[in-house]
């Protein structure tokens, strides 16, 4: 077996379509065929269900990919070992969470380009679980994403945190009068949040759970500033990360609500394949620019 019979099986399981896994290869759909081929046969067994659509592996097709996985790993790892000091050249595929994006994807980019001229970014945004799977199955080389501080991850990822944001809920200025406020006390209100999917709201609706309440949503929508125009013109609370309050255009027509039973928290989360090779420096500056982005927007608002 060839290694390259390794990779088109591999790319067919994730793709579920031969068409789409010559598509990410850059083959031609009868040369994925005869790669699958060459590949059952040399290990004499049947390794795809042919009759079902999306194609599914079998049985033994799901022990063998997860092998198979292993051993695209290792060779990474293999590949690391020998790689020469030369510039990284081609593409960086980097996932980034839209909130992360917001604030800190231009000067990141800027920075990228600057220290590594030839290298190009490839940049998809998403919601941290989206990105993070599609970071497991090789879609992405790394991903800038926000996930509870506890998170734990694959073993076959890399994560460190790059800093801990405060998110803040917040309300049309002046209908609050209370100093500290219960979501329980609140419910009636009505929140302004992200679609399903997101982190944060995914918090919201795990501490209201626990208090034996439900999501109130009066509105979804993607993008801070049009929440927060729409928290500000009295369609609820809101809940958005502080630094991105604080560049808002309409934090003057905003109160924050401390609440004595949701103290929200989320990390930022670089994470990455433990062997990167010649796109490990990359990574690591990209991540260090979103770092010191949001280090940058804390000490201009101390000052």
């Amino acid at each position: 077996m060839k290694i390259d019979e390794i990779d088109a099986y591999v790319t067919v399981i994730r793709c579920q379509s031969l068409q789409q896994a010559a598509l990410a290869l850059g083959l031609t759909q009868p040369a994925i065929t005869r790669r699958l081929q060459n590949f059952e046969e040399a290990l004499g067994a049947e390794l795809l269900d042919r009759n079902t659509r999306p194609l599914k592996a079998t049985a033994t097709g799901r022990i063998v990919y997860e092998q198979c996985r292993v051993i695209q790993r290792e060779l990474d790892v293999l590949r690391g070992l020998v790689a020469t000091d030369t510039p990284p050249v081609g593409n960086v595929r980097v996932g980034v969470a839209q909130t992360i994006a917001d604030l800190a994807l231009s000067d990141a980019l800027g920075d990228l380009k600057a220290a590594y001229p030839d290298l190009q970014a490839r940049v998809s945004t998403g919601w941290g679980s989206q990105l993070l799977q599609r970071l497991e199955q090789g879609e992405l080389d790394a991903a800038a994403i926000l996930l509870p501080g506890n998170k734990s991850f694959d073993d076959s990822l890399s994560a460190r945190s790059l800093g801990r944001i405060k998110l803040a809920v917040v309300a049309q200025k002046g209908l609050l009068k209370k100093r500290v406020h219960t979501l329980v006390g609140c419910q009636s209100i009505g929140w302004v949040l992200n679609p399903d999917g997101c982190g944060f709201r995914d918090g919201l609706q795990r501490t209201l759970a626990s208090l034996g309440l439900a999501l109130k949503l009066n509105l979804e929508t993607l993008g801070t500033e049009l929440q927060l125009q729409l928290v500000a013109s009295g369609n609820g609370l809101g809940l958005v990360p502080l630094p991105l309050l604080q560049i808002s255009a309409h934090a003057d027509a905003l109160d924050i609500v401390s609440f004595s039973d949701f103290k929200p928290l989320i990390d930022i989360w670089l994470v990455q394949p433990r062997v990167l090779g010649k796109l490990q420096q990359p990574v690591e500056r990209f991540g260090a620019a979103i770092e010191r982005q949001f280090k940058e927007t804390r000490r201009r608002r101390a000052a």
